[in-house]
């Protein structure tokens, strides 16, 4: 879905049929941690770019809201861990790097 900085992503949901208003971040909402979303976050959130690079099955995220300097600023900060070899990836919108070497090993 669309979010409000016009971006495609599928954690974002929105709900506008028969008079609601409803927006939402799933990625948030599945961290009990996770913060308050708003709708201004989705402007520099980098989840919609990861998504785009980086379609790999086994890549798991996980995202926060975090503050910037002295509180005053907000953005989404995201966790990537890839789920086949339980390892932390430090660049999620490149990967782990072994789930791309054995799909090349295959279409080799």
């Amino acid at each position: 879905m669309r979010t409000p900085a016009g971006k495609e992503c599928k954690y974002y949901y929105a709900d506008y049929h028969r008079g609601r208003d409803t927006q939402a971040c799933r990625l948030l909402e599945r961290n009990p941690q996770g913060g308050a979303w708003k709708p201004s976050l989705c402007g520099k959130c980098p989840v919609p770019d990861i998504l785009r690079q980086n379609a790999c099955p086994h890549l798991a995220l996980e995202a926060k809201v975090e503050k910037g300097f002295l509180g005053l600023t907000e953005k989404v900060g995201v966790y990537a861990v890839c789920a086949k070899k339980m390892v932390e990836v430090d660049k999620p919108a490149i990967g782990c790097g072994s789930c791309h070497e054995a799909l090349n090993k295959l279409g080799a």
